[in-house]
């Protein structure tokens, strides 16, 4: 199974999930709902986490999570182990109760950076959750109470701020639709997603695209939501621990981690991209030459060896045509070096820009 890297540091914010053994529910009843919020009270008070949105499902549960600390692993462990044994206790059972590891997507917080507000379509995904399962019902030209489902952080949006919890944050959200913490602004904050549940189809509410992401796709299989400038962040501040677990996925044919792939893709490209300057082709050029140019068998040999990209994006982006022509290339290449001394020139001077 795939192992995701838990990329942390202060003032992280995360969509967290996790479901039930075999899809089994972890609640069975209001009081485990009350003892599961307790619980992530508990944690955040632990953590010093801000938790500004939450839903509790059936069989799972949706948070968005800001770790002022670098911590959410340890707050984690802390807060599935904590509530696994006091449901068991209740119910006088044994084992596990959720279903492997909770998924942790990191997600861009900062809406003016020149992105989409990342933060805020999911804050509407998670609150938008039982229209999506059916929990709260929906009547043409009439808005949805959205506040029904009593098990989502969404009524305390819409109520006092002295009945709120103390580790609900709800000054982002606020901020983020330009509306204050007051009667009307409250209101305001309901009647948009009520608005949105009318507008939307029931089985798409809440999902969204920015800037060609998928929220849907994002949070079943990725690992970042938000603009490439940030997911470039996110691969710098895990560069090492990402080339360890890139050694390993080599050798482990199991291992396919999504941020391993996005960072050898990035280690691609910059090798093309070296490659290009120095045999002085642009991308255009790679369209012209043959498929087995000795140009590009050098450029695919020197990808292949130091990343993890398979041959089928190599030939694409080298315009090779096929996989069998990237390997045969490289063989041909590895049996005979290729003698034209302008062409040797130019691979040594792309070699001594690559790293060693």
């Amino acid at each position: 199974m795939p192992r995701q890297v838990r990329i942390q540091f202060p003032g992280a914010f995360y969509h967290v999930m996790c479901r039930g053994d075999r899809r089994e529910p972890i609640f069975e009843d209001d009081d485990d709902r009350h003892t599961f919020l307790k619980t992530l009270g508990e944690a955040a008070g632990r953590t010093g986490w801000r938790v500004h949105a939450y839903v509790l499902m059936g069989n799972h549960y949706h948070l968005l999570l800001e770790t002022p600390e670098a911590n959410l692993v340890a707050g984690m462990t802390w807060f599935q182990t904590t509530y696994t044994v006091r449901f068991n206790a209740r119910h006088r059972r044994s084992g596990h109760l959720f279903g492997g590891r909770y998924k942790a997507v990191l997600v861009d917080g900062e809406a003016d950076r020149g992105g989409g507000d990342y933060l805020g379509t999911l804050l509407d995904y998670i609150h938008l959750n039982p229209i999506r399962a059916r929990i709260v019902e929906i009547a043409p030209n009439d808005f949805p109470d959205l506040t029904a489902h009593p098990w989502s952080s969404l009524p305390l949006y819409a109520g006092r701020p002295s009945l709120r919890p103390g580790f609900l944050a709800t000054g982002a959200a606020f901020n983020l639709l330009g509306l204050k913490d007051t009667p009307r602004g409250r209101r305001a904050f309901v009647e948009r997603l009520a608005q949105r549940a009318l507008e939307e189809k029931r089985d798409e509410c809440g999902f969204a695209q920015i800037e060609g992401q998928s929220l849907q796709s994002t949070l079943r299989r990725g690992w970042c939501y938000g603009t490439d400038a940030f997911k470039e962040a996110m691969l710098r501040l895990a560069e090492k621990d990402l080339r360890a677990k890139s050694g390993a996925a080599r050798g482990n044919k199991n291992y396919r981690g999504q941020e391993i792939r996005d960072h050898s893709t990035r280690n691609a490209e910059q090798v093309l991209a070296a490659g290009l300057r120095a045999f002085r082709l642009t991308a255009e050029d790679l369209k012209s030459l043959p498929k087995a140019a000795p140009q590009k068998a050098v450029i695919a040999r020197e990808i292949h060896a130091r990343t993890s990209v398979p041959l089928a994006w190599i030939a694409e982006r080298l315009h090779m045509g096929s996989t069998s022509n990237v390997s045969q290339a490289s063989r041909r290449l590895a049996a005979s070096p290729t003698t034209d001394p302008a062409v040797k020139k130019r691979e040594r001077q792309f070699l001594s820009r690559l790293p060693s």
